[in-house]
């Protein structure tokens, strides 16, 4: 027996910080490997599929050096704005390079701060490289990093903090549980205004460009699926009743999205498309996200249906009737999608609606007094996007410009920009 005991003491001994919560840093660690997942390989392959072979490789390219570029200035100065104290809009730079976060510094959710800064950094990276989607095939590489740079800093990290980081929105009450105003209204409003400031691509609306590679598509959506868990489910910062009722929405919503889009299609066109059946799938995760640790599995299944019919016809609006060749459909299914979801997190969050209640709202709220909380936050990150949005893009054509010639544009991004290509069979 003193034998053993004494074995036992010269074992390794995990000794947490205090406050640490083991089990939900372990949570928080495996759902910040999924959103990364997400980015790197998800997005790349389902957006990369869509284009044309030209210019697979930019794509690809594009969503590597976005992860890279932005992973840097979250360390240096992205993370800081987002979350350290401040005023109501920005926070200070009391955390520049990370600066206090030390081994066994713990966040208030009772996990490490830095895997707290890292999870935030994989919704950082996803963010621009989702705006890509709105000018793909046309844009310089060179213009792609500055803008995302400088986007990052001036609209993503600071709408975070207004949203998550003790900013004028969260003081307000806004519900906002994964990112639909913060991610998916920025995004999707970003993608729109680069699409309108650089213009279409050479042959739009009148010629077909249609995916070149729809497995690999496929592929990319169902990692965005199941990386998408951890994307909500992290959300809410601990192991809890509250990750698992948000992953459970956000398949039901996907599922929702997914059937809706497809068979919408179907009685419309007369035949169900893999590409309708992924981005409504697409269309039900973006709209569920800022609802997703708000509602209940009924209002994620309507939120799922009411996603694939109004982005659906959404991509046809903006597209066919306004000719905006938002080339990936990103405004259409993240920007009406984060405002549709945004919307309707008052509604089903209320716990007066029966089936479709939620975890109720906060004392002395009713859904109309919620909802006007909800439209606020969407006007003004819709607004501020917008008019930053055209700012940056404005400022990196003084600098860089924006657009490869038409002639490179014929030839493709994938040798024009990197001298190789996605192809050489």
């Amino acid at each position: 027996m003193k034998k053993l005991l004494i074995l036992l003491a010269l074992l390794p001994m995990t000794v947490f910080a205090e406050g640490l919560n083991g089990a939900n840093t372990s949570w928080i660690l495996t759902s910040t490997v999924l959103v990364l997942f997400m980015t790197l390989p998800g997005l790349a392959l389902f957006y990369g599929g869509l284009v044309r072979t030209k210019n697979i490789l930019s794509v690809l390219m594009q969503c590597f050096a976005i992860a890279g570029i932005v992973s840097i200035l979250w360390l240096v100065a992205g993370y800081s704005i987002a979350f350290a104290e401040g005023n109501a809009y920005f926070g200070d730079l009391s955390k520049f390079m990370l600066s206090g976060i030390l081994e066994g510094t713990v966040h208030s959710s009772g996990i490490p701060e830095s895997l707290f800064a890292l999870f935030q950094m994989t919704f950082a990276i996803i963010t621009p490289a989702l705006i890509i989607g709105g000018f793909a095939e046309r844009m310089k590489f060179s213009a792609v990093l500055l803008f995302s740079a400088i986007w990052l800093i001036v609209v993503y990290a600071p709408i975070t903090h207004w949203v998550w980081g003790g900013g004028w929105l969260q003081n307000m009450g806004l519900l906002d549980f994964a990112g639909g105003t913060v991610v998916h209204i920025t995004a999707g409003v970003a993608a729109l205004v680069a699409a309108i400031v650089i213009g279409p691509r050479n042959g739009f609306p009148s010629k077909p460009m249609p995916p070149h590679n729809m497995t690999m598509t496929i592929t990319g959506a169902a990692m965005l699926w199941v990386g998408w868990f951890g994307f909500n489910g992290g959300s809410a910062l601990a192991a809890n009743g509250d990750a698992a009722m948000a992953m459970l929405v956000t398949h039901i919503s996907a599922a929702a999205g997914a059937m809706t889009w497809m068979f919408y299609e179907w009685v419309k066109f007369g035949k169900p498309t893999a590409l309708g059946a992924v981005t409504g799938m697409v269309a039900g995760l973006g709209t569920i996200t800022p609802a997703s640790g708000f509602v209940g599995p009924a209002g994620g299944l309507v939120i799922g249906i009411v996603a694939g019919i109004v982005c659906f016809n959404a991509v046809i609006l903006i597209k066919q009737k306004w000719k905006i060749d938002d080339s990936l459909d990103v405004f259409p299914v993240h920007g009406v999608g984060g405002v549709i979801g945004t919307l309707m997190a008052a509604v089903f969050a209320s716990n007066e609606l029966g089936i479709f209640s939620g975890q109720g709202l906060a004392e002395g709220m009713t859904i109309m007094s919620q909802l006007n909380i909800q439209a606020i936050g969407v006007v003004a990150t819709f607004t501020y996007t917008a008019v930053a949005t055209y700012i940056i893009l404005k400022v990196v054509n003084m600098i860089t410009g924006l657009r490869v010639s038409e002639e490179e544009e014929q030839q493709g991004l994938d040798i024009v920009s990197h001298e190789e290509k996605g192809y050489d069979l």
